[in-house]
């Protein structure tokens, strides 16, 4: 009876499980054509990625210097989001490309390079601001009737919010070098923010690591041993200033302020100023 009641919960925990992380492998990888090809793409999934992909190692490793145009979302993406919205995801997909390029790359504004990279998103479902908002109640209660008791408290797995992207880095002539399709949803464990775009901008900055990643090593992100990132990257997603003059175009990373907003669940745009551009339109 003891090991069967051990074999229940073991059931249970993982029945649980897959319902917290419910969705978070059935991203839509949509083709918006704005890849120069899509031959010879493999299959490479994450625990919560799906993704295609290909890399020419040997030409990849031997770029030194790189460009970033900004991130764009496809004209067949249906528009969920106002302007501003759009721009704090887009942009954070940047930001993201910009520190994670920078740990190999000498990262150039409008000069040539040897890779030029751009991503289009080709997807997005909006995030329920009313669920998080529930899910932050759910916290806070626990906060008052268990003050002490560290027992993390998932978001009720509705109305997650996905992103899909699609990305190429091109060499002077325009051929590809490398390609990738990706796609995630948020999951259970995701913090959440109470608005339309909140998970969308937190998945772009996951795909602009991811991406990134596969072009400071020349192979795929998914499935191998975590790198520790740089101090000067992470004195740059904390706030600082960036290695490379090129990328402060995409502003500063909203640090420990974006932190604590992340925590409590607050949009965006409240801590987040966004790419240096649109604060002078």
């Amino acid at each position: 009876m003891r090991g069967r009641g051990t074999q229940l919960r073991n059931w249970a925990a993982v029945k649980l499980l897959g319902l917290l992380l419910a969705g978070c492998a059935t991203a839509t990888l949509d083709q918006a054509g704005s890849l120069r090809s899509y031959d010879n793409m493999v299959q490479s999934d994450g625990m919560l990625t799906r993704s295609q992909l290909r890399v020419s190692k040997d030409e990849v490793l031997a770029a030194k210097t790189v460009r970033i145009i900004p991130t764009v979302f496809s004209e067949k993406t249906p528009a969920p989001f106002t302007p501003a919205q759009r721009r704090l995801v887009t942009n954070a997909a940047d930001r993201a490309l910009c520190a994670g390029l920078s740990e190999r790359f000498y990262v150039v504004a409008s000069e040539p390079a040897d890779l030029t990279v751009q991503a289009v998103i080709t997807h997005v479902v909006p995030t329920d601001p009313t669920a998080v908002g529930v899910s932050k109640g759910v916290s806070v209660a626990k906060t008052i009737l268990l003050p002490g008791v560290p027992v993390p408290v998932p978001r009720i797995p509705v109305g997650l919010g996905s992103l899909s992207l699609e990305a190429e880095a091109r060499d002077p002539a325009g051929q590809q070098k490398a390609a990738m399709v990706w796609g995630r949803n948020a999951n259970a464990f995701d913090t959440g923010r109470m608005s339309e775009e909140g998970d969308a901008y937190g998945l772009a900055a996951s795909f602009g690591g991811d991406f990134s990643q596969m072009l400071v090593t020349g192979v795929t992100p998914f499935g191998g041993v975590p790198t520790m990132p740089s101090m000067q990257r992470l004195g740059f997603l904390l706030g600082g200033a960036p290695k490379y003059p090129a990328c402060e175009a995409f502003g500063r990373a909203p640090g420990l302020v974006g932190m604590i907003g992340d925590s409590a669940g607050v949009p965006p745009d409240w801590t987040d100023k966004g790419p240096v551009a649109a604060r002078t339109e």
